[in-house]
């Protein structure tokens, strides 16, 4: 806190990740996919955002970026006031047990010759100088808080069932007390019955631990749960970002629009939305078009999308939004980063 303002745990601006396109027989670089294409966001301590989108709109690809399991191309990854971007391996390796993923899947995450304790004490082994004793009451003290019975620390990850597999994932990023977690879709891996089971000890951790996470998805419906606030990601760049109870109540990008419309309405007594379908294919991310990237599949478009493409932009108090519906008026930053989420020297969102 400083000056009565809080300070974001995570705060990135103009985050970009561009995977190179090599062809020919001398395998020359003649394009970049363009998977992260200038995302900018920040999430409070003890927040949880929901990142969501369709397949291979660039929502992992933000995950990785955020901790450098990726090394991204442009923009600034702040986290706990230090940019993570810009680390050497040294001091990065200090800044590991800080920030830590949960995969989404916990079969090819979890390394089949290891046994459940191993796989648990494995960070501690590496960034810790605990003894062998203290290692292993944390292992037993970590499954007690994902719910593993303790008789099953000896057995091997084949023995579990999905939803343990993903408590294991769960417990081993709880390992080094991390303030931030990455969620790369939990659950997208499990089955319907035990996708709910993990997404409330998310919520009980969150609330024991007081961590802060990043919880990438496409399930609306379980965003709508566990998130307060949502990112609508399309082909590498944010759509819209809002409240999570704004969001699902009017969402404002017609991209969001759509998502929402084909998410079922559990409540008989509310207003189901006009289902919205939408024409056409995503774009290539290694060519994408000009102007607005929805432009070639949004039912509103006009002229002026497929020439300029808009910047994330604060159109009401919270809400930002990617769209010239709404920004036809408004400047963006002089760097391409929307000037509804700069960050001043206190790190304060404008």
């Amino acid at each position: 806190m400083r000056d009565n303002v809080t300070v974001p745990l995570v705060q990135v601006e103009d985050l970009k990740m561009h995977f190179p396109i090599y062809t020919g027989v001398f395998r020359r670089h003649t394009g970049d996919v363009k998977a992260v294409d200038g995302v900018s966001f920040t999430i409070q301590a003890g927040e949880t955002l929901g990142l969501v989108g369709e397949s291979g709109c660039g929502k992992s690809t933000v995950g990785r970026a955020l901790l450098r399991l990726y090394e991204p191309t442009a923009g600034r990854v702040v986290i706990e006031g230090e940019d993570i971007a810009t680390l050497d391996a040294e001091t990065l390796r200090k800044k590991r047990p800080s920030m830590q993923m949960v995969f989404q899947d916990p079969q090819a995450s979890l390394n089949p010759r290891m046994t459940l304790s191993a796989i648990i004490s494995e960070p501690m082994v590496e960034h810790t100088r605990m003894t062998a004793d203290e290692r292993q009451a944390r292992v037993y003290e970590l499954m007690d808080a994902v719910g593993l019975n303790r008789r099953f620390a000896n057995r091997y990850p084949h023995e579990f069932s999905g939803g343990q597999r993903q408590r294991i994932g769960i417990a081993r990023a709880l390992a080094l007390n991390p303030k931030f977690i990455v969620c790369d879709e939990p659950i997208a891996a499990l089955d319907v019955s035990i996708q709910a089971q993990v997404v409330n000890l998310l919520e009980d951790l969150q609330e024991k631990f007081g961590l802060t996470y990043l919880f990438i998805s496409h399930d609306l419906s379980m965003v709508r749960h566990i998130a307060d606030r949502v990112a609508v990601m399309y082909l590498g760049r944010i759509a819209e970002l809002s409240p999570r109870d704004d969001l699902y109540a009017k969402p404002l990008h017609p991209y969001a629009e759509a998502l929402l419309s084909a998410v079922n309405e559990p409540d008989p007594n509310r207003a189901r939305r006009e289902r919205i379908i939408l024409k056409g294919d995503v774009p290539s991310p290694a060519n994408p078009p000009k102007g607005c990237s929805f432009s070639t599949r949004c039912p509103k478009v006009f002229d002026q999308c497929r020439i300029t493409r808009p910047n994330l932009t604060k159109v009401e108090p919270g809400r930002f939004v990617a769209c010239h519906l709404f920004t036809q008026n408004t400047d963006a930053g002089p760097t391409g980063a929307p000037e509804a989420i700069e960050l001043n020297q206190q790190g304060e969102t404008t």
